[in-house]
């Protein structure tokens, strides 16, 4: 196993980090550092979830949402689900009568179990 060491710069650097509140930028920079200096790349997630959790609510929203922002879309409509979902979302817009109580589903739930 590496044993990592931090340089006296880099440690500088690290200190000033965790002494201060971290900011979304900052957790990107410590991310794109750390994943060059550390051999596991399950130690640096672990560490970076740390910080994020650190956040505040806004930032670690913000944080969310720019990591979502760089996924690729993973969705997909292969067995046209959503195209159903959506159909009947108007359906229920369209006529509002045809909802039911959630008594109602649960009702009609036990009763296709029986």
């Amino acid at each position: 196993m590496t044993r990592v060491t931090r340089s006296s710069e880099s440690y500088k650097s690290w200190n000033t980090f965790v002494t201060r509140a971290p900011t979304p930028f900052a957790i990107k920079n410590l991310a794109r550092s750390a994943f060059s200096k550390y051999p596991s790349r399950m130690a640096t997630i672990i560490e970076i979830e740390k910080l994020a959790l650190d956040l505040p609510a806004r930032d670690r929203a913000m944080l969310i949402a720019n990591l979502l922002d760089s996924l690729p879309p993973i969705l997909s409509d292969d067995d046209e689900g959503i195209a159903e979902a959506l159909r009947r979302d108007a359906e229920l817009d369209a006529d509002p009568s045809q909802a039911i109580s959630i008594a109602e589903f649960d009702s009609h739930v036990h009763t296709r179990r029986d």
